[in-house]
């Protein structure tokens, strides 16, 4: 297991300060006055509809992306200063597809590759590269073909060689796409136990259930605008509000606000709390 990372709290891990962002100059404003503040440690969810925004202002955190009006600072540092590379030291950055990611041929030289770009001495970064496969599960598989593996083993990897170059910010697109709901749980306890060692965790998603079990904090986007952050049980118990952004509750909460008459709490998130909820409303 990686050692926690010790982190300075004087500075936020994410600060975005009233940034306005369109892909061209003649092009639509895309991030409209967006703030936010993701403290270091923490573990936050955005989520929203397709071209809502989220994933847009995401790549502003390690500065794929700059904005045109507004500032961005990932642990205090201003990102329209250091290049997309010097930021990765910081800020490192999962995609939603792996194989967007992936170059390599072999398991291990893929996960060798940031650590070797960090230009670390050999053993360090070989100890590097040996702990983030034994992280994520794949220590079997590091001479295999890095493209013969299945989707849940390559999103695995594409994990691993983030992780490999040990940022404290780890920013996740859709980790779950394409998962069973087995490779989902693995791949968010993975992010648990990352997050648990200081790690801060970002998690760009739709698949709301996950958020509710595992996500403390969460963040919707409509529009280009932020327009809910907070507590998870809060924002996803609100109906009217997710639905500016076409989402809905979690199934077990919609069934838990249909059942209010009966004593069962609106902000349920879980089936083991809608279970504890119906035991004691039936005196059980």
């Amino acid at each position: 297991m990686a050692e926690p990372v010790q982190l300075q709290r004087m500075e936020p891990a994410i600060d975005v300060s009233e940034v306005r962002f369109r892909y061209s100059a003649s092009g639509p404003e895309v991030l409209h006055d967006v703030s936010l503040r993701v403290e270091q440690g923490e573990y936050v969810a955005l989520i929203g509809q397709n071209g809502g925004g989220k994933t847009t202002l995401a790549k502003h955190f390690n500065g794929l992306l700059k904005p045109v009006a507004g500032v961005v600072r990932t642990m205090g540092v201003d990102t329209r200063g250091p290049s997309v590379a010097e930021l990765a030291r910081t800020v490192g950055y999962v995609y939603q597809n792996p194989d967007h990611q992936i170059f390599a041929q072999k398991v291990r030289t893929e996960v060798a590759f940031g650590p070797h770009n960090l230009k670390l001495p050999p053993e360090e970064a070989a100890r590097r590269v040996d702990e983030a496969l034994e992280l994520v599960g794949l220590r079997e598989y590091a001479d295999e073909f890095a493209f013969s593996l299945g989707r849940g083993l390559r999103q695995k990897l594409a994990v691993a060689s983030v992780l490999a170059m040990s940022p404290p910010v780890l920013v996740v697109d859709e980790p779950t796409t394409g998962l069973d709901l087995q490779g989902s749980r693995n791949i968010l306890d993975l992010l648990g136990r990352w997050n648990a060692d200081g790690r801060t965790i970002i998690v760009i998603t739709h698949d709301l259930a996950l958020v509710a079990e595992r996500v403390p904090r969460t963040v919707v986007i409509s529009g280009g605008r932020i327009i809910a952050d907070g507590a998870t049980s809060t924002v996803l118990s609100e109906a009217d509000l997710l639905g500016k952004a076409f989402l809905r509750p979690p199934q077990v909460t919609r069934v838990a606000q249909r059942l209010q008459k009966f004593g069962i709490a609106s902000d349920v998130m879980t089936v083991a709390q809608l279970r504890a909820q119906l035991r004691l409303a039936l005196g059980e």
